[in-house]
């Protein structure tokens, strides 16, 4: 307990804290700026063990904010999740950590939340919130927002049986959000929304979290800093805390063909995207592949095409879903 001893002294955590928290799985949707963070806290705090998803690759203009990240990942296009481990493990061999090359989908969202005490958002996109909230509620698993885009951010605690839900809040979101991919972000933004997490994530797990209960946001450049109750603000018909419980997000099929936010890409789930399909097709048209452990890498009709080996691609160079299932049909059909 030696590497915990500061945390220890901290009057709000204790020998009793310490342990709870010693005992917990954490599950991180997300290995971006907000995931790699908020993954790195935990695992320095002590939790036994973390469950990461991210569907991604690093990339260079990760670098200025996604601190578990070094260049070489960047230049080996290594996955996010991938790197994550290879850095957690460092800081803490003892960790636990389980791994998923994967989009976050209904059927992974509500395997893996069963196995996790505790949720953290990592993503970037209201949909994959209102999952990540179903899953939390059907499950009884508590779960902390958090966002941040350009120097603002905001982050908010859920708990089944306690706290209205991330549904309820929605009609107080801004209906288009900005991302960092269009608007921009600095790093301390990130580590504010992080910082907000994770402490309430210690909260939760040392049962201290409660009420009254708060979303908070605010903006850095600005020194602005506010928070604003939401015990009273539960949605009488809420489909996924009131009585209803019918939980749309985990019942709606997945959507195969999709725009990552802010990306200028398009990702296409489709199960014909084997290995040996692909190895197949660009044998066929004779073009030059960059193979990697974890997926190939391939231009295509203009167009830069990364085939993940879990039946997955990501066109790139286009918000076109009509065009990338076209380049998939040519390739695969």
């Amino acid at each position: 307990m030696e590497n915990y001893s500061r945390q220890i002294l901290y009057k709000n955590i204790g020998q009793d804290g310490q342990q709870a928290i010693r005992k917990a799985t954490v599950l991180i949707i997300g290995a971006g700026a907000l995931g790699s963070s908020s993954s790195e806290m935990m695992a320095r705090a002590g939790v036994k063990k973390i469950i990461l998803v991210d569907r991604d690759y690093v990339e260079a203009s990760n670098l200025q904010r996604q601190m578990l990240f070094a260049k070489r990942h960047a230049d080996e296009k290594v996955p996010k999740v991938v790197a994550a481990k290879e850095r957690l493990l460092a800081v803490r061999p003892d960790l636990e950590i389980d791994i998923h090359i994967e989009h976050c989908g209904p059927s992974l969202m509500a395997r893996l939340s069963s196995q996790a005490d505790i949720i953290l958002d990592g993503t970037d996109n209201f949909d994959t919130r209102l999952l990540i909230n179903d899953a939390a509620y059907k499950y009884g698993r508590p779960w902390v927002y958090a966002a941040c885009v350009e120097s603002s951010y905001s982050s908010c605690g859920f708990v089944p049986g306690a706290t209205p839900c991330y549904r309820c809040l929605v009609p107080m979101l801004p209906a288009a959000a900005l991302t960092c991919d269009t608007a921009g972000i600095i790093a301390p933004a990130v580590q504010m929304a992080v910082s907000e997490q994770v402490t309430t994530a210690l909260k939760i797990l040392t049962g201290q979290f409660a009420a009254p209960y708060y979303m908070r946001i605010g903006d850095l450049w600005d020194m602005e800093h506010r928070r604003f109750q939401i015990d009273h603000i539960q949605e009488e018909n809420c489909l996924t805390c009131s009585s209803k419980h019918e939980y749309p997000a985990l019942n709606e099929t997945a959507d195969q063909t999709m725009k990552l936010c802010g990306r200028d890409t398009v990702q296409v789930l489709d199960e014909r995207i084997t290995q040996e399909a692909v190895r197949q097709a660009v044998i066929h048209l004779d073009i030059n592949v960059n193979t990697t452990p974890y997926f190939n890498e391939f231009y295509f009709e203009g167009q830069r095409l990364v085939c993940f080996n879990n039946g997955r691609i990501l066109i790139h160079g286009t918000d076109n879903m009509n065009r990338a299932r076209t380049l998939v049909n040519q390739l695969f059909g």
